[in-house]
């Protein structure tokens, strides 16, 4: 209601303002309009007649700009906040500076209460080393940057990321970190279910020759 109300009130005052600049400059005239020529005032209402059209078709421009910026911000939308992975940017000094939703959801926080907030907090204390050596690499030497390790979200869940790291700067030319956050645990998961199956199966084929060693030595006999 409130922005109803103000439109109008900004649109009187600005006809009001518009209307006290055409006097003072009328008045500033060395010719006043009564004492136009009938050939000045078909002159003078052409010109007017251009100027409008030349409103109009600067309207109509702002109106087509409005309607691109409205679908490059909903594909803005499509491409940064709701992309399947996270995508944050991180100061000099490791704090959060922005997010998408991604990003926020992976971390269990809304978006607004990461602002400012350190990394370091959302990172498994035996993980921090890893991190902390990521980021010396990034900003000494410009290299994009990438590791695994293992973050923590808001509640206490644990779970493994993939972390890439650009360097960038930021509107005062500071320079900022851009990151991708890409939920690994799955995979991780996956890789240790490997893992110890690959240890069972040693076990099992080791304890099997150790067996059969025993047999063939009460036999005499060698079994290679």
């Amino acid at each position: 209601m409130k922005n109803k109300d103000t439109h109008p009130t900004d649109a009187v005052e600005l006809r009001k303002q518009a209307e006290a600049l055409a006097e003072q400059n009328a008045a500033q005239s060395p010719e006043h309009f009564e004492s136009l020529s009938p050939e000045a005032t078909k002159l003078t209402l052409h010109e007017l007649w251009v100027h409008q059209i030349e409103l109009e078709m600067q309207n109509e421009e702002l109106r087509r700009a409005q309607e691109e910026l409205d679908v490059a911000r909903v594909r803005y939308f499509d491409l940064y906040d709701v992309a399947p992975v996270g995508y944050v940017t991180i100061s000099g000094q490791g704090l959060f500076l922005e997010a998408n939703l991604t990003a926020a959801s992976l971390l269990g926080i809304e978006r607004g209460a990461l602002v400012m907030k350190p990394v370091w907090q959302f990172i498994l204390k035996e993980d921090q080393h890893i991190y902390y050596q990521h980021l010396k690499e990034l900003f000494e030497t410009g290299t994009p940057q990438a590791c695994e390790l293992r973050m923590v979200k808001k509640d206490g869940t644990i779970f493994w990321t993939q972390m890439e790291a650009t360097l960038a700067k930021d509107t005062t030319n500071a320079p900022v970190c851009r990151f991708v956050l890409i939920d690994i645990t799955e995979r991780k998961m996956a890789e240790e279910k490997v893992r110890k199956s690959e240890e069972q199966f040693r076990e099992v084929l080791e304890n099997s020759q150790d067996a059969s060693y025993k047999r063939n030595l009460q036999t005499d006999t060698y079994d290679y």
